[in-house]
């Protein structure tokens, strides 16, 4: 049995064989790869492309979705050991992934990190811990890592520019008045680098690079493919000669969990915003996101209606990759 809770536990090739199945399933949408098969999504926070999408595309492939909030239609569930659950939870993750179990298939989670305990957060804690207690595979709907947005990204960036051998791909951080998740941002350092592209991780300063567990693995990966891995703070620098421009504001770890002290330095950076001045710098590059986005703060009206973005075409690949990614899992299991 295998989960997807994070790409880096699957090889390339592996990889591949879903995106290779997903391009099928764009084309013939309606299959019977999971028939008869139920598929709990737990949302421990809101969604709209990633609820909508995996619930269509189950029943597409003619499953059955059944989706729960836990401390809202379902009941709070308790993640920490050895812990006298005299709180407002009430269910232990032990009893809940093995009760899950004996209904669904296959569980989903997403689950935003609390912003309180950087460790904590890091650790990914509530998703392993139902992989670790579930007997059945787990998905991941987004925690730490985005693998789903992972697959739709690369996805599309094969149906514009084919093999992404040798492409240079910018990630570059944009402003947002809040500090939000470093998932993506997370995701696409993995999967590109993975996938063969030079990197350059664009930042305005020291305080807003990534985690260094994926700095490391992208680094690694770039070395293994013989690519560049590279971290900028110079706006020119970043956007020069890229073929693709990803966008994604996170918050800084410097700070996490006080936002109030962050929200200090992050105004100074609101010229980080993606526009048509600094895409004229790069070697026609697609743009994307994996939205939502507010426009006019982090990409303009220009960038986001420009022939190059492909914001939109990614979000819809994400139904296509989760129901290849769904029947894989099925089938192995």
């Amino acid at each position: 049995m295998k989960n997807f809770i994070t790409t880096e536990n699957w090889s390339k090739n592996e990889l591949q064989d879903i995106l290779d199945y997903a391009k099928h399933l764009k084309i013939n949408r309606f299959q019977k790869t999971l028939k008869n098969k139920s598929i709990g999504l737990l949302f421990f926070n809101p969604s709209m492309r990633t609820r909508t999408s995996f619930e269509i595309g189950i029943k597409e492939l003619g499953g059955f979705a059944v989706v729960l909030q836990p401390g809202k239609d379902a009941w709070p569930i308790e993640f920490k050991l050895n812990s006298i659950m005299d709180n407002d939870t009430e269910e232990h993750i032990i009893e809940a992934a093995k009760v899950l179990s004996e209904y669904c298939d296959l569980i989903a989670i997403r689950a935003f990190p609390k912003f309180q305990n950087l460790e904590e957060d890091f650790s990914d804690n509530l998703i392993n811990s139902f992989a670790k207690y579930s007997s059945v595979p787990v998905v991941n709907m987004e925690t730490i890592t985005h693998p789903c947005q992972e697959l739709a990204h690369i996805l599309t960036m094969q149906e514009n520019l084919g093999d992404l051998t040798g492409k240079d791909y910018l990630l570059t951080w944009t402003y947002h008045p809040k500090p939000l998740n470093t998932a993506v941002a997370n995701s696409s350092l993995l999967i590109a680098s993975k996938f063969g592209m030079n990197i350059k991780l664009l930042c305005p300063s020291e305080e807003y690079i990534l985690h260094e567990k994926y700095i490391t693995a992208a680094n690694q990966n770039c070395k293994s493919n013989n690519m560049n891995f590279e971290i900028t703070h110079d706006i020119d620098y970043g956007y020069a000669n890229a073929d693709i421009v990803y966008a994604k504001s996170w918050g800084s770890l410097s700070f996490y969990g006080n936002p109030k002290e962050e929200k200090i330095i992050r105004d100074d950076y609101k010229h980080f915003i993606v526009d048509g001045n600094k895409m004229s710098k790069t070697n026609n590059a697609l743009f994307s996101h994996c939205l939502p986005l507010r426009r006019n703060i982090k990409a303009t009206d220009e960038v986001m209606d420009a022939n190059y973005c492909v914001a939109i075409q990614e979000a819809g690949n994400r139904m296509h990759v989760q129901k290849s990614m769904l029947s894989t899992l099925l089938k192995e299991k």
